[in-house]
């Protein structure tokens, strides 16, 4: 439904406004005003400019007296002035009243009806429009008529720099919330990512308050047995480890490939949609993701043949952060509404950058907590501004840059939730294996789905298993489909001590990370990690 609206409420004077106007209508628009191109499937490709990914550093959160003593300080979250939001603002709102034309988009943020907030998007850019249309969840046309006022508000000025004379303001890229107003300024960045982390910033502030644990990863749901609802599984991940490809699985019904909560009643998906990478994106690798890409999707900063139309995936001329926005059900097997059950399988991805991880271990409770707060992977070429190689870092719960709570707050709710449940836990390592980064090779996906699937089919369970000496990791010795020699890293070094050494390096980035973190945890999970002066590893 296209219908028009006035902004005057904010302050805003446009009165050609289009608010959730259909794909159909956004696509006219974005081939007039937006520079969209129509690509063969029928996607239509677009162009974010000069930011090809986001900028955690330029994220702010307004210290205020409702959120103050709430609010994670530090370097995830950065204080900024009641007053310079203000500032940002009003420069946000004279670039939007200056625009010949406006869209809106009211959604939803969560699947459960009993907790989900309303959202919405004000935005100069069609594409804009039509790329939060896909994430967040679509209002009927009752619940558009009867939307009221949303919660919150994300004022969409990616295309006007910000002011470094504003205090709290070091670059022209601002990205800034306000908890207390419901409001979410964007200025100097046309990156459609940061709508879409801003909304899931705002639900691990809001979830948690209510005992509602909100987390970074994928989930899908096995076939139902007797009428009742499949296994469910959950995977953690950073951008680039695997949660949106091994999440859509032809096998399993997709809940979802990116923000999920985990209530007292079960897990239920926050978007209404996927964002998922394009680069090197096949029909044969990841078929379900592929087919996704037609009317209605929008590829952003992928490359295309000016005479064909056709997208060359592979092409990274722009960035290796080339994405793909879709609406859930594009996704033949998603789950609608993308609601489940209780995880039985929590599934922790790293991109070992340093190919001493295995590619599966399976995890006691205790070491479960200790991965989950280390969120130890590799930050993927091009996912932030700067990266343009594969970088060992630390993300605390696997999604730092998302959260505004002390990490400990998010672990005690999965601990909890865990124990309760009695779900499963296991590291797999979708990174490097025969050598660090540069030396071994990225580890199959083929052989990643076999061990997902072994995990999901509960043949893991009860192998054998050898205990590495650094890292405590019990790693199973044999798995379907999977060479039984890559299973033990070491076995796929050809340097034995190149690899004691790396791994007695790794060991210790894990210890030194932790120390942010060990006054808050118990002794067992200390004990859980690794030991940095171990010797050779298995």
């Amino acid at each position: 439904m296209s219908l028009s609206m006035s902004l005057a409420d904010y302050g805003i004077k446009v009165t050609n406004v289009l608010r959730n106007a259909t794909p159909a209508r956004l696509y006219e628009e974005a081939l007039q005003f937006d520079s969209g191109t129509i690509v063969s499937s029928g996607a239509i490709a677009t162009n974010s400019g000069e930011k090809k990914g986001r900028s955690p550093k330029d994220k702010r959160i307004v210290e205020e007296p409702s959120s103050k003593d709430d609010v994670w300080w530090g370097n995830v979250n950065i204080p900024l002035s009641e007053d310079s939001f203000e500032k940002n603002k009003s420069i946000a709102l004279k670039h939007l009243s200056g625009c010949e034309r406006l869209y809106v988009v009211d959604g939803f943020a969560g699947w459960d009806p009993k907790t989900q907030i309303k959202v919405r998007i004000i935005c100069t850019r069609a594409y804009h429009a039509l790329f939060m249309h896909n994430m967040l969840i679509r209002p009927t046309a009752q619940q558009l008529a009867d939307y009221g006022d949303p919660d919150y508000v994300v004022f969409n000025a990616g295309g006007q720099a910000s002011d470094t004379s504003v205090d709290g303001v070091e670059t022209e890229t601002s990205v800034a919330l306000n908890f207390a107003k419901g409001e979410f300024v964007i200025l100097g960045s046309e990156y459609a990512g940061e709508m879409k982390k801003g909304v899931f910033t705002i639900m691990h502030y809001l979830m948690p308050k209510q005992g509602i644990l909100s987390m970074h990863c994928s989930a899908n749901e096995g076939p139902s047995v007797d009428g009742k609802g499949g296994d469910v599984s959950i995977f953690f991940g950073l951008s680039g480890t695997g949660k949106t490809t091994l999440s859509a699985d032809c096998e399993r019904a997709l809940i979802g490939d990116d923000e999920h909560c985990w209530s007292d009643d079960g897990v239920f998906n926050i978007e209404g949609g996927c964002y998922a990478k394009a680069i090197n994106l096949s029909a044969e690798s990841e078929p379900e993701i592929y087919n996704a890409i037609r009317f209605g999707t929008v590829l952003e900063n992928t490359v295309q043949d000016p005479d064909t139309r056709e997208v060359d995936f592979t092409n990274v001329s722009l960035t290796q952060n080339t994405r793909a926005s879709y609406p859930i059900e594009y996704i033949p097997n998603a789950k609608i509404p993308c609601i489940a059950g209780h995880p039985d399988n929590i599934i922790l991805l790293t991109c070992d950058a340093f190919g001493v991880l295995p590619p599966v271990s399976k995890l006691s409770p205790e070491q479960a907590m200790y991965h989950f707060i280390s969120g130890y992977t590799a930050k993927v070429a091009g996912t932030e501004v700067g990266v343009t190689e594969p970088e060992a870092t630390f993300s605390a719960c696997f999604g730092a840059p998302f959260l505004v709570l002390h990490p400990a707050s998010y672990a005690e709710l999965l601990a909890e939730k865990m124990r309760t449940h009695k779900s499963n836990a296991w590291l797999v390592n979708t990174g490097w294996s025969g050598g660090a980064y540069g030396v071994g090779k990225r580890m199959s996906l083929k052989y990643t789905r076999a061990i997902i699937d072994a995990i999901h089919d509960d043949s893991l369970k009860d192998v054998e298993t050898k205990t590495d000496p650094v890292f405590g990791l019990e790693i199973p010795t044999s798995c379907a489909n999977v060479p039984s020699e890559i299973l033990v890293p070491k076995n796929t070094w050809t340097d034995g001590a190149a690899f004691d050494q790396t791994a007695a390096k790794l060991a210790g980035l894990f210890v030194d990370n932790f120390k942010h973190y060990e006054s808050d945890a118990s002794d067992a999970v200390k004990a859980a990690g690794p030991t940095a002066t171990a010797g050779a590893s298995a």
